[in-house]
């Protein structure tokens, strides 16, 4: 059995979806019926669509954990010129954080809590329990690969595998959205205003459940938005705690599935409205 075969298999039994890249490092071209999605799949929009192709096309929206695929006639000759494993991180609930250089490591020895680490051709990564949305380019040599990514499996690394900490997730908040979501009012404490949280991680646990449930949403966005914000604002609102950053965060999410600052501003506005702040 090929060897990218044999590895596929045993990730996919692990709960990794796995995909073939080419010899290139990266996936193969969608065939020919699905060239430019006429096939209906949408594998550049937020989901894979619902292209029903045999063959690992669309890039990471071909991941997949089902042995009957993986070791499909299709695949099986796609398999024996591939030239590296790939897997989907997102859709394992995890992230990595590839870091390209030898700056790029030093950086987050400082900044990061430690993990699981793999080695790389040029540097390491750093993989953590937990999905969030990808970006290249965070800062220097740094890239997020999770939801709607992928990355080369480079063997299992060494360390434990910890959970996605918030100053990952705050790589991916670009500065014009931090400065639009900062325009925002943040409700003021009602009424005496005291805090009910047992812990500041309480609070930032409620913020990145609420960030993890904006970016899985597959449609209804706009719904999800206001929805979410309704019920962060109804657990957080009123104490005072609730700052830009926190504010931010979330209007990061929701651009990032596509609204507009203006929605987010207007779903920000109505959910205040409905609870009476």
């Amino acid at each position: 059995m090929n060897a990218h075969l044999t590895d596929a298999l045993a990730l996919a039994a692990a709960g990794l979806p796995v995909l073939p890249l080419r010899k290139g490092k990266v996936p193969f071209a969608n065939c020919p019926a699905c060239l430019y999605t006429s096939c209906g799949g949408r594998p550049h929009m937020k989901t894979p669509g619902h292209c029903t192709c045999p063959k690992p096309c669309h890039g990471w929206a071909a991941a997949t954990t089902d042995p009957s695929v993986i070791q499909s006639g299709i695949w099986r000759r796609v398999w024996a010129q591939a030239g590296a494993v790939a897997y989907h991180p997102g859709g394992a609930g995890l992230t990595v954080v590839d870091l390209d250089h030898a700056d790029a490591i030093t950086w987050a020895r400082r900044e990061l809590p430690n993990t699981l680490t793999v080695p790389t051709t040029r540097g390491e990564h750093w993989i953590y329990l937990g999905a969030m949305q990808s970006a290249n380019g965070v800062r220097p040599g740094v890239d997020i690969k999770s939801t709607m990514s992928y990355a080369r499996w480079l063997g299992p690394g060494t360390g434990t595998m910890t959970q996605l900490p918030d100053a990952v997730r705050a790589l991916t908040v670009k500065e014009p959205a931090t400065v639009r979501a900062a325009t925002v009012t943040v409700p003021a404490p009602v009424g005496g205003g005291e805090c009910r949280h047992r812990t500041p991680a309480y609070l930032n646990r409620g913020i990145a459940m609420a960030e993890q449930r904006i970016t899985e949403a597959h449609a209804s966005v706009h719904t999800t938005v206001y929805r979410t914000f309704l019920a962060v604002l109804s657990a957080h609102g009123r104490c005072g705690c609730l700052t830009d950053a926190h504010v931010g965060r979330l209007f990061a999410a929701a651009q990032a599935k596509g609204e507009s600052a203006r929605h987010c501003t207007d779903a920000w506005t109505n959910a205040r409205t409905r609870l009476g702040m």
